[in-house]
């Protein structure tokens, strides 16, 4: 019998702090709650992931204004909502094969633990190879970055594809704290890398399989641009 409840899996960071300990980070909760109402909508099943699993910890930018809108207050309003966030998988739990679309999210936490993750570049290999969508919004393409396909090719190389720009950072007041430029980063590696005309507008680039997002405000586009090839 063939499976016809679609399988999303939503990749989160579990680093709390840039290299400063006293600048804190995590998931922009948003970026989340967003995706997870659109895949919701449809009736796919969802699933929470992380590096090393447990604990998600949020970024406290994400809990303000603007970005802190209704789906993200009623999340941390609900109990069972948030222990999804501190009771993570780890990769080695997730079976790929049950895996129809990955979703990284953002936070400028993930600039640490997604892009060597050798558990997340498996699924997210496993997922794209068998047909399956593979997308990302804002620093979530950090995830993106290292990640090779079975004959040894960079997945995102010659692939167009967006996330949160260098523009964007700078106009955050957070490029003095990043660990990298993550939209060089992204070309270094022969991504078509584009962006909006304008910082912060919703912006979303589709690739085949491959669902880009720019920057928090593109998490709906995104979660529904993956819904329709789904």
């Amino acid at each position: 019998m063939t499976r016809t409840t679609r399988r999303i899996l939503h990749v989160v960071t579990n680093v709390g702090h840039y290299d400063e300990p006293d600048h804190p980070t995590g998931l922009w909760l948003s970026e989340l709650t967003h995706a997870w109402e659109v895949f919701a909508e449809h009736g796919f099943e969802q699933r929470i992931v992380s590096p090393a699993g447990g604990p998600a910890p949020l970024e406290p930018r994400s809990l303000r204004f603007p970005s802190y809108d209704r789906t993200a207050r009623a999340w941390r309003a609900d109990p069972e909502r948030m222990a999804l966030l501190e009771h993570t998988a780890t990769p080695d739990d997730v079976d790929a094969a049950d895996v129809d679309a990955i979703y990284f999210t953002g936070g400028h936490a993930v600039m640490y633990d997604f892009p060597d993750s050798a558990g997340l570049q498996r699924i997210t290999r496993e997922v794209f190879e068998r047909g399956g969508v593979v997308s990302s919004v804002c620093h979530g393409y950090c995830g993106l970055l290292n990640t090779r396909l079975s004959d040894g090719s960079l997945l995102i190389a010659g692939r167009r594809m967006t996330g949160f720009s260098w523009r964007e950072e700078e106009l955050a007041r957070v490029d003095g704290l990043v660990p990298y430029n993550a939209e060089e980063a992204a070309k270094e590696r022969g991504a078509l890398y584009e962006k909006a005309l304008l910082p912060f507008v919703p912006h979303a680039v589709v690739d085949g399989r491959l669902v880009t997002g720019q920057n928090p405000g593109s998490a709906k586009v995104t979660a529904r641009k993956v819904a329709e090839l789904l």
